[in-house]
């Protein structure tokens, strides 16, 4: 009896020639909403998406929400912002990388604790590291 061999694992997938806006998903028609990011090639490129900047109390129904968090404080913030996405919407959470004060593991059990399931992690910028959360598919 000849052994079974396993099918080889295709090659990982390369991002490097994606736009940060491919990497974080962005598309025309998505209800966007940005909370303390001030990275100013972030918010020049997204520009033309029409994003809403979070003033006051933000509305419900928006598909992606890009949420800076640069202390753990700011973190609570999520299970707040978890009611105004859609069911299929995410939330980004953009932190700085590498920082004793703010790790990524706290980041994910803030997200785990407001009910979400983190599910892609993108490099943001030299200095900070993004981290989606969506609501899990047995909520959903």
């Amino acid at each position: 009896m000849t052994p079974t061999r396993k099918k080889p694992r295709p090659p990982e997938r390369d991002y490097s020639h994606r736009s940060l806006l491919d990497k974080l998903g962005v598309k025309p028609g998505q209800r966007i909403l940005i909370i303390d990011i001030l990275d100013a090639s972030f918010l020049n490129e997204i520009k033309p998406f029409s994003p809403i900047f979070a003033q006051t109390k933000p509305s419900g129904d928006l598909d992606l929400i890009f949420f800076g968090a640069e202390e753990k404080d700011a973190l609570k913030q999520l299970a707040r912002l978890r009611k105004f996405i859609v069911k299929n919407g995410g939330i980004w959470v953009v932190y700085p990388k590498g920082k004793q004060h703010i790790r990524e593991i706290e980041v994910i059990a803030a997200g785990k604790s407001a009910g979400l399931t983190d599910n892609k992690v993108c490099s943001f910028s030299a200095t900070h590291t993004a981290l989606r959360f969506v609501i899990p598919l047995s909520q959903r």
